[in-house]
């Protein structure tokens, strides 16, 4: 569970703070035909299945012949050391999911009335104040939407920990759902696997009513 826990709220840090970035420097620097290209670009890995998206990342992380020690000049074994294992799958999964974030993003900065940024600017706030007072005020429902699906999603992770390590080493990569289909279908303890499942659907909706408790105080409707 403690697993489960780092990887969705490094999940969300990482999607909402990077996807936040990419809307801004996409909305704001890029022309409109540039734009398409990015939104597609960025959009592509998430619709590739997360079996392939694991299958070639192994083959990029192999110590022996993978081009990511090549480039870096290291000899670092990533999905086997219990130091590196957990944060490399954190950027695999930012790789591949966080263009989802970055759409709902984007499309929730286009929602912002271009009447508020000019009036903040004829009031002389600076670029940083109106992203401050304007801008993030009137993307709060956005991106209060988009913390919710990712920390869903995050502790619904399976996937590239059952491909790509197998939730190793020593279980530093074995999230929740990988742990109770291991006692589910492997060890068949049916019980068990079922408690677990409760339990994990608890969690979720123990941390999704405390996410929607505590919009009340900076979610603008």
């Amino acid at each position: 569970m403690i697993n489960t826990f780092v990887f969705a709220l490094s999940s969300v840090v990482t999607h909402i703070g990077l996807g936040m970035l990419l809307a801004l420097g996409v909305h704001r620097t890029m022309t409109r035909g540039t734009k398409y290209f990015v939104r597609t670009a960025y959009f592509f890995p998430f619709l590739v299945s997360w079996a392939a998206v694991a299958l070639v990342w192994k083959y990029v992380l192999d110590p022996a012949f993978g081009p990511a020690n090549y480039y870096l000049s290291t000899t670092t074994n990533w999905l086997a050391s219990p130091t590196w294992a957990l944060p490399t799958l954190i950027v695999v999964d930012w790789w591949h999911t966080i263009g989802y974030t970055f759409i709902i993003l984007l499309a929730g900065l286009q929602t912002v009335p271009a009447q508020l940024h000019e009036a903040a600017r004829v009031d002389g706030a600076n670029a940083w104040w109106r992203l401050w007072s304007v801008t993030l005020p009137v993307m709060s429902p956005t991106i209060f939407f988009a913390t919710v699906i990712t920390f869903i999603g995050a502790f619904q992770i399976f996937d590239p920990m059952v491909i790509m390590t197998q939730g190793g080493p020593d279980g530093a990569t074995r999230s929740i759902v990988q742990y109770t289909y291991e006692k589910g279908f492997q060890s068949f303890e049916v019980g068990y696997a079922a408690a677990l499942s409760l339990v994990l659907f608890l969690v979720i909706m123990i941390v999704t009513g405390l996410q929607f408790r505590l919009s009340r105080r900076w979610v603008h409707q």
